[in-house]
């Protein structure tokens, strides 16, 4: 993925940032922030049976030109480009979901995250798990609680591994295990095409979109239902029941743009899937 096929420039204007570009861990915060408060999480290629491509053209010409976001392959592939055409020391790594899960679960490592060197240490950065998505750089130090601009959340060995785990309440849930192996593009593809093909995936029948917001809000859509949650409240819940209404707040609530044709078309898929008003636990 080499950095002189991405234009740094476009996804920064993209995503709002006009700050220092020095690789510094203060602009790798600005930047994460500026990422996940812009770029949200979906996956309706995925419901539409269209299994994302990874290569830079196609990603800036989605994301970046074109309004879209995108599930995590999609949005840290940008991100390790990004990061690397600022000059940071960057690598890809993969993970295993194991939200609702023990810490050592046995799961497929089918989530993509960027590990970043900088002088203060190593530091995880991830601006594609939905509505868990870090919105900071996560030292990766096990066992140390850091502070993120929406919840608590820490790092905690697991063998070789680290698994990032969230605080939500008084509770601690973990979210995925890290491999601290680097991965090559190719690794990318197989579990990119796993994720968006095989048929027990949440991606390939439901319709996810999530971005965080102020106040320490998270938005997030799940099928037909709207949730918004601030820690220390009661979530908001709604239902979407219309094309119109659900259109309305993928451009207000996410920003995202949507061709008339693919919102019909993901929505007869939720209807062809029998997942129109289905609902999760971990989405609402």
């Amino acid at each position: 993925m080499p950095a002189d096929e991405f234009d740094v420039d476009a996804w920064l204007r993209r995503i709002g940032h006009d700050g220092p570009r020095v690789p510094e861990l203060s602009t790798l915060r600005t930047v994460i922030a500026a990422h996940t408060a812009t770029i949200p999480f979906e996956n309706i290629d995925v419901l539409l049976g269209r299994p994302p491509k990874l290569d830079l053209p196609t990603l800036q010409r989605k994301m970046i030109a074109g309004g879209r976001g995108g599930y995590c392959f999609e949005q840290n592939t940008v991100l390790l480009a990004g990061l690397g055409a600022l000059g940071f020391s960057v690598e890809g790594l993969l993970a295993r979901v194991i939200r609702g899960m023990a810490a050592d679960a046995a799961r497929p490592a089918t989530h993509m995250v960027v590990r970043v060197e900088l002088p203060e240490g190593l530091f995880l950065a991830d601006v594609g798990y939905g509505n868990q998505t870090p919105t900071a750089p996560l030292a990766m130090c096990p066992g140390i609680e850091q502070e993120t601009p929406h919840e608590i959340m820490r790092l905690w060995a697991v063998g070789d591994e680290l698994t990032l785990q969230v605080k939500l309440g008084d509770d601690w849930q973990n979210i995925y295990r890290l491999s601290p192996h680097p991965r090559l593009a190719e690794d990318y593809e197989v579990a990119n095409w796993f994720t968006a093909t095989h048929p027990a995936s949440p991606f390939v029948s439901n319709l996810i979109v999530a971005r965080p917001g102020n106040g320490r809000a998270r938005h997030t859509l799940f099928n037909g239902a709207m949730t918004v949650r601030r820690p220390g409240d009661q979530p908001e819940r709604s239902k979407l029941e219309t094309a119109a209404e659900l259109r309305a707040t993928l451009d207000g609530t996410f920003g995202l743009k949507l061709s008339d044709a693919d919102l019909s078309d993901a929505l007869a898929a939720l209807d062809r899937h029998g997942t129109r008003g289905a609902w999760h636990p971990f989405f609402s």
